[in-house]
């Protein structure tokens, strides 16, 4: 056959159809003006505006605690730009020397919450997981009734369930003469804070982890049944894996909830130096007539440093966690 015959039979060569046009040769697809507008120039320029306005103030707070007393004291922040005089003594005497109202300095309570928010992230992630993955692929009687019962649990406010939770924690559960939970002297010990979030967080984590978990490919599974996988060997090997931007989105949640609370940890492991978090003490830094300047966002700047460091570390799976099971196909 030849060129001209072949272009008889085919005029037009197969491929990806011409940008515009619908399958048919119809009239031209209309573009989507939302989308269009998003992606224009001005749209990016504006984005870039909002960034730098929500960055000024953390800008201003890094100045603010380079600077010497006399200097916080005498002008603004802004005013150090031109006339630079920075140092890290603020630094040095809120993590060592402490400030007013404080006799000591912030590594201790640095110490104490990571010692709690690691943990409280870790368990409620594990936890979570499993139950996520018994809801979805383990099928029993029941189990969509309380899948729904996990996920109406989230409306339940946090400060409702402050004062049962520590009285159930000191005085345990009783009906009548019955025992049902007897009571456990946690005082002074993380595990208090440790039990509170976990629950707390439950519900959040089982609900976002199901979604991604029940679409996970059903031939994937049943070709690791037929192979003789149990139920743990599918979920470490495959479901794990799998899972892991669901997971990393959830642990920076947990994790800057956690590191930032101060009523949980107030409520179940008090102010002792002991196991007080960092928040309990920069609470007390700003003095009783909120003096201290320099200190005070010396500390602040100290505590965002490693909400950061998660951020940045497991941001790649942050937006893939965060619209899991949002969509479909």
């Amino acid at each position: 056959m030849s060129d001209r015959e072949a272009k008889a039979v085919n005029p037009r060569p197969v491929g990806r159809r011409p940008f515009g046009r619908r399958p048919g040769g119809g009239r031209p697809v209309r573009e989507n003006p939302v989308r269009k507008a998003f992606s224009s120039p001005l749209a990016s320029v504006f984005v870039i505006a909002m960034t730098v306005l929500w960055t000024i103030p953390t800008l201003g707070l890094l100045v603010t605690s380079l600077r010497p007393k006399q200097d916080v004291t005498a002008d603004g922040w802004w005013n150090a730009l031109l006339h630079p005089d920075f140092g890290l003594g603020n630094y040095h005497a809120v993590l060592f020397e402490g400030g007013s109202g404080v006799s000591t300095g912030l590594m201790p309570f640095m110490v104490n919450s990571l010692a709690i928010s690691i943990p409280a992230t870790l368990f409620p992630l594990v936890l979570a997981a499993m139950a996520a993955y018994a809801l979805a692929w383990v099928r029993f009687r029941g189990s969509d009734a309380v899948f729904f019962t996990v996920f109406a649990l989230q409306v339940v406010p946090l400060q409702m369930a402050l004062i049962p939770l520590l009285r159930l924690f000191s005085g345990g559960a009783h009906l009548g003469p019955l025992t049902l939970i007897p009571a456990v002297d946690l005082k002074g010990s993380y595990a208090p804070v440790w039990l509170a979030h976990t629950m707390f967080a439950m519900p959040l984590a089982v609900f976002l982890l199901h979604n991604f978990i029940a679409q996970l490919p059903r031939d994937l599974m049943e070709a690791a049944v037929v192979d003789g996988a149990s139920h743990f060997k599918i979920f470490r090997s495959i479901v794990l894996p799998l899972c892991a931007p669901a997971l990393a989105s959830f642990a920076i949640f947990q994790f800057l909830w956690v590191w930032n609370d101060l009523l949980v940890a107030l409520t179940f492991a008090g102010g002792t130096p002991e196991v007080a978090p960092m928040t309990v003490r920069l609470a007390q830094l700003s003095g009783s007539f909120g003096g201290r300047w320099e200190l005070l966002t010396a500390g602040a700047f100290l505590s965002i440093i490693v909400p950061l460091i998660v951020f940045f570390s497991l941001q790649r799976y942050f937006v893939r966690g965060l619209l899991a099971g949002s969509v479909k196909g």
